[in-house]
């Protein structure tokens, strides 16, 4: 414990910036907070790893499970008490568990921990979380909040992906698929292509960026926040972040309508992964954008994803960067300690 003290504070004295980032008490309990949407075997893994590494490293953690209807109501207790007490949340799940536990740290400014459980965990490997739950905790134990860029599409929360479009109707797909055929990568791509095949559905989009204006017809809008995610898609952005919050950005895909054949030849870029050199592709990073679709008559709303959820928002849809970085707990190296958004 002495050691692990020692850490924190040696870490919180080399850099200035430090006193804006929220304090972690490592005698203060972590609060983790676990989707128990999962089987009851698959619960009972998670809570024997976190609870044998928190033993055998002589710290403590309040480890509360929920249903997945009640998870934005225990994220928000628990990130409450997480500040209160000068420790970290930890979201223990996939991207939805991950954003909805995100929504409410960066709501009240406490710090983050991530322990993944999704299919792809983009977020996590960017930050070099491991997806083994006890090796992921083990890590929360030696690490500090480090601030990293997150976006916003209108009032929600992403930090990987935001859409609209075909990749809403994509993610819908995927979700049915896996439920009859399980929960695979294969199955995540058979259910893609099933979905790219048949788009038809043209979105007309009216897109404001500062004092540029345009109109355009697409199949899909997709925002990515994930350099991981974006570079296996071939689609890297085209601006260099500069780890200074000014030079922040999010890097905007667009699908421009194509015919069967190139859209096969699209899907063929996706797995190659050079979708930045398919035709119909046009990509562009920027801040801040606003987006306004043509809606169906009688419709209220816009079917949007972020970070695997898909609900419906009014528009318009406003796309930023937002200027208060997120807390994650990450290990203490050069590259954390001097405040710089990574």
């Amino acid at each position: 414990m002495a050691n692990i003290r020692f850490l924190v504070t040696c870490c919180a004295t080399i850099s200035p910036d430090m006193a804006e980032r929220p304090e972690v008490d490592p005698e203060s309990p972590l609060q983790f907070v676990i989707n128990a949407g999962a089987g009851a075997s698959d619960i009972a893994t998670k809570r024997e790893a976190i609870e044998t590494t928190l033993r055998r490293c002589e710290r403590r953690g309040d480890l509360l499970f929920c249903r997945p209807s009640d998870l934005p109501r225990v994220a928000q207790e628990a990130s409450a008490k997480a500040r209160a007490i000068r420790t970290a949340v930890v979201a223990v799940g996939g991207d939805g568990t991950l954003n909805t536990v995100a929504q409410a740290a960066h709501r009240v400014g406490c710090a983050m921990g991530v322990v993944p459980q999704g299919t792809f965990n983009y977020f996590a490997r960017t930050h070099g979380i491991p997806a083994d739950p006890a090796k992921a905790t083990r890590l929360l134990l030696h690490a500090i909040p480090t601030p990293v860029q997150v976006a916003a599409l209108n009032e929600h929360l992403f930090l990987v992906n935001a859409s609209v479009g075909l990749y809403p109707d994509l993610l819908e797909d995927r979700e049915a698929y896996k439920a009859r055929f399980g929960r695979s990568r294969w199955v995540a791509l058979w259910a893609a292509s099933a979905t790219l095949l048949r788009a038809q559905r043209r979105l007309h989009l009216h897109i404001e960026q500062g004092a540029s204006v345009r109109d355009v017809q697409a199949l899909t809008l997709f925002v990515g926040n994930n350099r991981l995610q974006l570079e296996q898609l071939g689609v890297r952005p085209l601006l260099c972040p500069d780890n200074s919050q000014a030079g922040a950005h999010i890097t905007a895909v667009m699908l421009r309508p194509i015919g069967t054949l190139s859209m096969l030849r699209l899907m063929l870029h996706g797995a190659m992964g050079t979708l930045g050199e398919a035709q119909g592709v046009e990509r562009f990073d920027f801040d801040h954008m606003v987006v306004k679709p043509t809606l169906t008559p009688g419709r209220r709303g816009v079917k949007v994803a972020f970070d695997g959820e898909v609900t419906r928002l009014r528009a318009p849809l406003d796309f930023r960067v937002l200027a208060t970085p997120m807390y994650l707990m990450k290990p203490c190296t050069p590259d954390n300690v001097d405040g710089a958004l990574v």
